[in-house]
């Protein structure tokens, strides 16, 4: 199987953030924006595996900034790293003000294991992650430094607790 470019599983979703998104302070609920991570992510990698997919997992979120009622959501989503029929995929959340020149800003990120499925529903192989370019290269290696970034503060908590 030839290996696929990371940037064929590239992919952003926009949104609104409209009140049937939000809390009682008209803020993003947090359910709303992460299953506009799951979906996004979910895309990222059946763009990169040419088959189904289904969430196995999402690593731990927090939410860094809140997300106003109005503003547009931007979510971003590519597949970093593979195993034999799994796919790792990081998941950025922008918020954006449209009717201000102020600059986006991050409000949360997350990975994202998704398992490619055959047409019988049973897990299949995927390729493995070419970077054609230094950019790509950064972005894997970025996001590889980061989930074990991530997983190592999860376990220093869990040994602290």
């Amino acid at each position: 199987m030839e290996p696929v470019p990371l940037s064929a599983s590239y992919t952003e979703m926009t949104e609104i953030l409209l009140p049937n998104d939000t809390n009682n302070l008209g803020r993003a609920l947090g359910g709303a924006v992460l299953n506009w991570m799951d979906i996004c992510g979910a895309v990222a990698a059946m763009r990169f595996a040419s088959n189904q997919v289904v969430t196995a997992s999402m690593d731990h979120v927090d939410f860094i900034s809140p997300i106003e009622q109005g503003e547009v959501v931007v979510v971003e989503a590519y597949v970093f790293a593979t195993g034999r029929t799994s796919l790792d995929v990081k998941v950025d959340v922008h918020a954006e003000n449209p009717r201000s020149e102020s600059p986006d800003r991050a409000t949360t990120s997350s990975f994202f294991t998704f398992v490619a499925l055959d047409e019988d529903g049973r897990p299949t192989p995927v390729p493995e992650v070419a970077c054609e370019t230094a950019e790509e290269e950064s972005m894997r290696e970025e996001a590889a430094a980061e989930r074990r970034a991530q997983l190592e503060q999860v376990v220093d908590r869990l040994e602290e607790g």
